[in-house]
């Protein structure tokens, strides 16, 4: 018998479903492909690195979700999705990377077979893994169904979390706290890069006590001097320099859930530039954290943060948080509510967020974040439990 390997609980894929069945009704939507895998891990379970061909998939009001993707990724499937084998549809490989042919031709033909080539169908549109050609492809061969932009529609089902999504990011937050304290040990001038970012992966991958690593959604990002201008440099073979700053953003993931954590290192003694803004910028983040509760907004957040950097000549444009949970790469933000003047969203109990408000200027840059839970009663929890400060190392 194959054994499965299921993260969560039956009542708890239940509540997902039915949450996102009550969103699809409002929405006019009777069937919805779901081809984001973050949401397809968060809808049935599925998890693998598959998401470089086409998959998806399909959630019906009256039936099981049905997964579909490539015939030897169907195993896959059957190993981690909580839907009978049944459910399972794997397309021949010639549809793969073919010229002549397109799964979403193989999609259509299935949906027909089911009844639903008629239906009022919502896609994804706007989304890293639902390409073009794709969408052309399904409404070519569905001429009699009417399709409705589905997009974030499952992202939004997910912004609030459950107690067992809590217990898995408590998990991946350790892990976070491991992976700071092991390159704040380690960097020091001379070093390259890439061997911080070699025992960075370490750290991540060995993780803490029961909670085993899972890779992150996004690469550890760690430029410096006056590349930290630079928000998503990546790391090369040159060495850590004294006098210079830099900026560490990673993440500890468990089973594809990411608490996000940022710090800055200063090898040497900083310059009164970077005390000045390491000193508003810690002030603002103080202030986003009490201003982050349910109840208030997403851009109350925001405006609490600016009044300080504001007032101490930093200006920033940028938004500076998103909500964060279960995700793929290329992205661990779940792209719905934004941290910024604009966004109205009315925060709510269990909402998690990486509270991000990055300062990349002309010709350096710094970073010290939180990733945040809304409580019930009172200011926001973090989940990380390191000081809140620029590093100095002499």
């Amino acid at each position: 018998m194959i054994q499965k390997s299921i993260p969560f609980s039956p009542e708890e894929y239940d509540r997902r479903l039915t949450k996102t069945r009550a969103a699809m009704e409002r929405a006019g939507i009777e069937v919805l492909c779901v081809t984001d895998p973050s949401n397809m891990a968060w809808l049935t379970g599925y998890d693998g690195w598959s998401f470089y061909v086409h998959q998806g998939v399909v959630v019906f009001l009256d039936r099981d979700p049905w997964w579909w993707g490539r015939a030897q990724d169907r195993n896959g499937a059957i190993r981690t999705v909580w839907m009978e084998d049944s459910r399972c549809y794997g397309y021949a490989d010639h549809f793969v990377q073919s010229t002549e042919r397109h799964p979403m031709e193989e999609l259509a033909a299935q949906l027909k077979a089911m009844g639903v080539g008629t239906a009022r169908i919502g896609t994804e549109m706007d989304n890293y893994y639902y390409s073009a050609k794709a969408h052309a492809v399904l409404t070519h061969e569905l001429p009699d169904a009417t399709f409705i932009d589905g997009t974030a529609l499952v992202n939004w089902c997910r912004t609030v979390k459950s107690g067992e999504e809590l217990a898995f990011m408590r998990k991946a937050a350790r892990i976070s706290e491991k992976i700071v304290d092991g390159w704040l040990d380690r960097v020091e001038p001379g070093l390259p890069k890439n061997q911080i970012v070699a025992e960075i992966q370490r750290d991540a991958i060995l993780g803490v006590d029961d909670a085993w690593g899972d890779y992150a959604a996004i690469v550890p990002l760690l430029p410096s001097g006056t590349d930290a201008a630079a928000p998503h440099l990546t790391w090369d073979g040159r060495p850590f320099q004294k006098g210079e700053a830099t900026f560490f953003e990673i993440s500890g993931c468990y089973r594809r859930y990411h608490v996000p954590f940022c710090r800055t290192v200063f090898l040497g003694e900083p310059p009164d530039l970077f005390r000045h803004a390491e000193a508003a910028l810690i002030e603002g983040l103080e202030a986003g954290l009490d201003a982050a509760r349910a109840g208030n907004r997403a851009c109350d957040v925001a405006n609490a943060l600016a009044a300080p950097l504001e007032a101490a000549g930093i200006t920033r444009g940028a938004r500076c948080g998103y909500p964060i949970g279960l995700s793929y790469p290329p992205d661990w933000g779940e792209r719905t509510i934004s941290l910024r003047s604009e966004d109205e969203t009315i925060l709510e109990p269990d909402m998690t967020f990486h509270f991000m408000p990055g300062l990349w200027m002309s010709n350096w840059g710094l970073e010290i974040t939180e990733s945040i839970r809304i409580t019930e009663d009172g200011p926001a929890e973090c989940l990380c439990d390191r000081p809140r400060e620029m590093f100095v190392k002499p």
